[in-house]
């Protein structure tokens, strides 16, 4: 699916009040955009529109949560929504960057929980470090991750899936769920929140999958 660009997207999603700059945060000391700094840190990398971010920092006010988009057509959409609400969530903060600088705003153990949502496949072979579940991917979730931490990783495309969990065992993770047709496994889907992405497949009929790694 071709990307809408939206004019001026870029200028408005880093003058949000919803969006960190890294520009203005020094390196390590992401948590203290939070209003509340010492709550648990959960992150999505890959936010979209913000639909399930949002789902889960209503229901948590307690844990902070991080959304990382890399493109500013997207985010935009995220940013309004935040200032649509009567009251915005405090708890929740957007960026727009690129996963790989992570690990330079982030200090060991910062993280309790990753959540990664229909990321893009990169189905060429050539292009299997871009997966975000590559093991490129994976050494930097380690450098934020606090032990005991866990990756959430959902997605339709079952070869990206496959992929995913070779990657996890052969890099020493600890597979705790894993389901090929998440929305029929009772546990599992118990307290789900879907993003737009699921929502749009699993009304085609697609079986999302779903694991969970611990470190």
């Amino acid at each position: 699916m071709r990307l809408k660009h939206i004019k001026g997207a870029e200028d408005k999603v880093y003058n949000s009040v919803h969006c960190i700059n890294l520009e203005n945060i020094e390196k390590g000391s992401l948590r203290s955009a939070f209003p509340t700094p010492s709550n648990p840190l959960n992150i999505e990398i890959g936010t979209g529109k913000g639909q399930f971010i949002m789902e889960l920092a209503r229901h948590n006010p307690d844990i902070n949560f991080l959304g990382i988009e890399r493109y500013s057509s997207v985010l935009l959409r995220a940013c309004q929504k935040m200032d649509e609400m009567e009251v915005p969530l405090p708890n929740l903060k957007f960026i727009c960057c690129d996963a790989e600088v992570l690990p330079d705003y982030l200090n060991e153990g910062d993280v309790d929980c990753i959540f990664l949502n229909f990321s893009d496949p990169w189905p060429k072979d050539r292009h299997a470090k871009r997966r975000l579940t590559s093991s490129r991917f994976l050494a930097r979730y380690d450098k934020f991750l606090k032990k005991g931490g866990e990756i959430r990783f959902k997605t339709d495309n079952k070869d990206l899936f496959d992929f995913s969990v070779e990657e996890f065992k052969s890099n020493n993770w600890e597979l705790t769920a894993i389901t090929y047709d998440l929305h029929n496994d009772e546990a599992l889907c118990s307290g789900n929140i879907m993003t737009e992405y699921e929502e749009r497949f699993s009304s085609e009929g697609v079986k999302i999958n779903m694991l969970i790694a611990r470190r």
